[in-house]
This record gives structure tokens, C-alpha cells and sequence, in this order.
């Protein structure tokens, strides 16, 4: 069970967003003492996650990202069946982490949003950025068995969390 956080089309300064990020991310520590990673990337957009590390301990962190640096994710839970994922992609993806969700990297850019969410199998719940073109995506598993939740700032920012206590202070 891990935490996370990201804010999109915040107005605030690159400073004040890193800030409030870090702020409302520890509101999440108790679901990942393992490890906090907070990325603010260009255009009022940030992602945090609290890790509890189950698998790959060392290597883990997150948010993961892609080779090229366009893609961003923080993730919670678990994909069951992200070994036979990487052994079907079309084109070959050498892993940087052990981490089994670091497979929604290639599935995102080899598959596409619309097809890989239906292609995982476990319980998860994850955000992914795209700086491409500025476009971020909540997913979460079929059951809803993690739980993601989705407030509004009164900027008009898009916050995205693991838990409702992360967004009360900040979203309407």
C-alpha cells in the first residue's frame, strides 16, 4: 500500500508547488515509509509517492520514469502479471527497476491509454504524466479495490490521491 499525490494546472510557482506537494504527500506517509519521491515537472504539474517497499526494495523509487524522461508514474499496488506483459511487447523494454508496475511505461507507449488498463491484472491504482503533451491519466483496477480519489483546487488544478485527507486542506 503506497500513497500518491499529483497535482496538475497548478498556478502556483514552481517553489509554492514543490511545497504543497511535499505537504500533502505527508499526509499519505503512513501508507509508504519506505521512501517519499516528488517530482514538479513544467506547467503547474507535480507527482508524489510515499513508498512501502514489497518488491524491488532497492531499486523502486518512484514516480518511475521512461528512458526518454516523457513519461512520469506513481503507482499503488500491485500487477500480478507484469512479467508475461513484458515478454508480449512489441518492442523490447529493458526495465530499470525491479518494480512490477514500471510495466505501464511501455504498455503506455506501445499500447496506449485506451487498450493497456484492460491488459493488467492485480490491484492497483496509479497516475501517469506525459510531457509530450502535457496529458496525465488516473487508472485504477477494475474492482476498485485501491482506492483514488480526484478534488479540484480553487485555482482550477486537477488533484489526484490515494487518500481524501491529501486534497481537504486544498480542494473543493
Amino acid at each position: 500500500m503506497c500513497g500518491i499525490l499529483g497535482i496538475f494546472g497548478s498556478s502556483l510557482n514552481e517553489a509554492d508547488l514543490r511545497r504543497k506537494l511535499i505537504e500533502s504527500s505527508m499526509k499519505l506517509r503512513h501508507r509508504g515509509p519506505d521512501w517519499s519521491g516528488y517530482t514538479v515537472i513544467t506547467n503547474g504539474n507535480a507527482i508524489g509517492h510515499e513508498r512501502l517497499a514489497i518488491i524491488d526494495p532497492e531499486s523502486g523509487a518512484q514516480p518511475l520514469v521512461s528512458p526518454d524522461g516523457n513519461i512520469l508514474v506513481s503507482a499503488n499496488g500491485e500487477i500480478y502479471n507484469y512479467k508475461e506483459l513484458y515478454a508480449n511487447l512489441e518492442s523490447q523494454y529493458t526495465p530499470v527497476t525491479g518494480s512490477d508496475c514500471e510495466v505501464v511505461i511501455p504498455l503506455y507507449q506501445q499500447v496506449g491509454i485506451e487498450k493497456f488498463p484492460s491488459m493488467l491484472r492485480g490491484m492497483f491504482s496509479f497516475i501517469i504524466y506525459d510531457k509530450k503533451d502535457n496529458s496525465f491519466y488516473a487508472v485504477r483496477d477494475h474492482v476498485g479495490i485501491t482506492p483514488l480519489y480526484i478534488g479540484y483546487g480553487a485555482d482550477g488544478s486537477i488533484w489526484i490521491s490515494s487518500e481524501l485527507k491529501a486534497l481537504c486542506s486544498d480542494c473543493a
